[in-house]
């Protein structure tokens, strides 16, 4: 059964910085394409952040540009998510996800909460 976790969650101030980590349970880690996703209260979930399955290419949000950062070890099945200057409006649970194939994620978490205090 495949799992995705995610941990690293927490309350942090406004400034501050996170680092979250999604442990995965796939068997070819090595080729999803894995990436961050987020849902703040009353709002859609939204796209955060992606990395090719070899790490050589990612992608942001415009949101978060500049201060995210997403890398992967495919030794450890790990993707992670290192965030810094948070913002207020960075509050939201974090989903990690894995994708095979294009288009939609094949495989979600269950999510960890990140709080950003001002």
């Amino acid at each position: 059964q495949v799992q995705l976790v995610e941990s690293g969650g927490g309350l942090v101030q406004a400034g501050g910085s996170l680092r979250l980590s999604c442990a995965a349970s796939l068997g070819t880690f090595s080729t999803y394409v894995m990436g961050w996703f987020r849902q703040a209260p009353e709002k859609e979930r939204e796209f955060v952040a992606a990395i090719s399955w070899s790490g050589n290419t990612t992608y942001y949000a415009d949101s978060v540009k500049g201060r995210f950062t997403i890398s992967r070890d495919n030794a450890k099945k790990t993707v992670y998510l290192q965030m810094n200057s948070l913002k207020p409006e960075d509050t939201a649970v974090y989903y990690c996800a894995a994708q095979r194939g294009g288009g939609s994620y094949d495989y979600w978490g269950k999510g960890t909460l990140v709080t950003v205090s001002s």
